[in-house]
């Protein structure tokens, strides 16, 4: 099948099959907005408004900033940041120098950032100064490549009057001290030109990220994108996406220096970074930039606040999001309509979840699917309520492939409605892994002259074209929307002086989908305490990742080949519901 020809009578109205002029740097998604609307205000944050002319200036200095610092074509910067309004002028600077950016998630411990910077071999990293942040920053380069570090403080992106106040109250985040030789962002910006260096790229084949993802071995592997994988994303999400701006009117594209996005997703994960930092980029839309959606008491009360005062229109979110909404005990105080559209993807979406939240808010929910290896969106229901297929992944987005092949070679495409493996061909399909060549041997495959990524995930296409998603490689848990690889969190357990053995696998829970649940087997003579096992784990891991429930056993399932059987775990797990 191809998605010039996709097999439904349901393909979205006015919609193209192929997606065409999307092979250009991805920085020139700013370049082209902030002429056409150079006040148009881009990142909004505690009320302070950045215009688009504005943003691209100061990417326009940390690109020189960069060249100035020796950092050419190819080099690697990382991005340690929240959701701050710094976020899009960095990530821009660090492309318009010819650079590639490498987002970390700013949970992370110091052990984890210094894997991914190691393997990557940053030269650069941009990390807030916060009493958490930068000591974990200082502590994971080193023994790196990381030469330079940016120091980003939020107290010059907040208004005038809050930073005043912030100041002389001791509340805006700072660490107790900096190094010496590490560097602020705003002197940064202020002691640069606005004059980024000149550097071809070939967008089909220079990287602009490298995301990292455990993939389905858990292995840490980072996924090396092009600047067309996004801007090829992008193109084709906007042409997508249909809809209703008034009451009463019919679906239409997205109106450009329209929309205002609730940049609730976190901005270094695929899912965040295309379908709301860059896709509010694109339409020329506002962007409010949310730390911590979390906030509040009780959680998630700060950004439903934010959403009644600046009336967003767009939130991309994964289910849990839509779920905290929905199940806050304070949700009738706030006006929630200005919202128009929500993609949500990460997890299945509850379809009462999705009734409650279309309810409450007058929105239209349409469901995604995708990967960091894909930029990631492969495919997107329809944005209307009459072709949307709840508890579906939609059709593929134009200009993309997707055939369910067998789970033994990944090579025989099988017949329509059997369940089988995703493969992807399309444009935005990565690269490959960097320096990993023996798993990209893994996971792609060449059919029919073309090259198909496998997902790892099972599925099959239902008689009038809608993509089911039935299964996953079953060692992969979804917490709250978030990957968590069962090697990794073992591989901290073993760390642990009175573990022997250790085996995570996923349980049903109400909040988050999945919990972590580890199964111990200590060393002889050796006792320890649940509480000791999570302590450890609060050192090493970020949240999402903890293990939630810990299990002592004398001995745990191994196959004859001394390999814990996680799949006898889990069979136990599911017998005691």
């Amino acid at each position: 099948m191809t998605a010039g020809g996709w097999p439904t009578p349901h393909w979205p109205e006015g919609v193209p099959r192929e997606i065409r002029g999307y092979e250009k740097p991805l920085f020139s998604v700013l370049d082209e907005t902030a002429r056409a609307f150079p006040d148009r205000v881009y990142t909004v944050f505690s009320d302070a408004g950045r215009t688009y002319a504005q943003v691209r200036d100061t990417a326009d200095r940390i690109a020189r900033f960069l060249a100035d610092r020796g950092i050419r074509k190819g080099d690697r910067v990382a991005i340690f940041l929240p959701n701050l309004p710094h976020y899009p002028p960095v990530y821009f600077g660090i492309l318009k120098a010819g650079a590639v950016a490498v987002t970390c998630n700013p949970l992370y411990k110091a052990q984890e950032l210094q894997h991914q910077l190691k393997d990557c071999g940053a030269k650069a990293v941009f990390c807030m100064d916060h009493p958490v942040f930068y000591p974990t920053t200082v502590k994971a380069i080193e023994e790196t490549a990381v030469e330079t570090v940016v120091i980003c403080g939020v107290k010059s992106y907040l208004p005038k009057v809050k930073a005043l106040l912030g100041g002389l109250l001791g509340k805006i985040p700072r660490a107790a001290s900096h190094e010496a030789g590490h560097l602020f962002f705003d002197d940064v910006v202020a002691q640069s030109r606005p004059e980024p260096p000149a550097v071809t790229i070939d967008p089909l084949e220079d990287l602009a990220l490298i995301l990292y993802t455990g993939g389905t071995t858990g292995v840490p592997k980072g996924a090396c994108l092009t600047h067309a994988n996004f801007s090829y994303d992008l193109a084709a999400i906007t042409t997508w996406i249909r809809l209703v701006h008034e009451p009463g009117a019919a679906p239409e594209p997205q109106r450009m220096a329209f929309h205002t996005y609730l940049g609730v997703l976190p901005w270094y994960h695929s899912f965040g970074m295309t379908c709301a930092m860059l896709s509010a980029c694109a339409s020329a839309s506002r962007l409010i930039c949310v730390p911590d959606p979390r906030a509040g008491n009780p959680p998630f009360t700060e950004v439903l606040k934010i959403v009644q005062k600046q009336r967003p229109t767009v939130m991309p979110a994964v289910p849990t999001i839509f779920m905290a909404f929905t199940n806050h005990p304070h949700l009738d105080r706030y006006d929630l309509s200005s919202l128009l559209g929500c993609f949500s993807g990460g997890a299945p979406l509850p379809p009462e979840v999705c009734r409650r939240f279309e309810e409450k808010t007058g929105a239209v929910i349409f469901e995604g699917y995708g990967l960091s290896e894909t930029a990631p969106v492969v495919t997107v229901n329809p944005t209307n309520t009459r072709q949307r297929r709840i508890g579906t992944i939609g059709f593929p987005i134009p200009g993309t492939d997707v055939k369910i092949v067998d789970l033994v070679t990944g090579l025989q495409e099988l017949p329509q409605g059997e369940d089988g493996e995703l493969a992807v061909c399309g444009p935005q399909v990565m690269k490959g892994y960097w320096n990993k060549p023996d798993e990209d041997e893994r996971v792609f495959r060449t059919i029919g002259g073309r090259r198909y990524f496998l997902t790892g995930d099972i599925g099959h296409i239902d008689p009038e074209g809608y993509i089911h998603i039935t299964d996953r490689k079953k060692d992969l848990i979804l917490v709250g929307g978030f990957n968590v690889y069962p090697r990794e969190v073992e591989d901290v357990l073993f760390q642990h002086p009175k573990v022997a053995i250790a085996a995570v696998i996923g349980v049903p829970d109400e909040k988050s989908g999945e919990a972590v649940k580890a199964f111990i087997q200590l060393k002889p003579g050796e006792t320890a305490t649940e509480e000791e096992i999570l302590a450890f784990c609060r050192e090493k891991m970020a949240g999402y990742k903890r293990p939630k429930f810990i299990e002592f056993r004398d001995s745990l399932p191994m196959s004859n080949v001394g390999k814990v059987l996680r799949r006898l775990l889990r069979q136990e797990e599911l017998g005691k519901k």
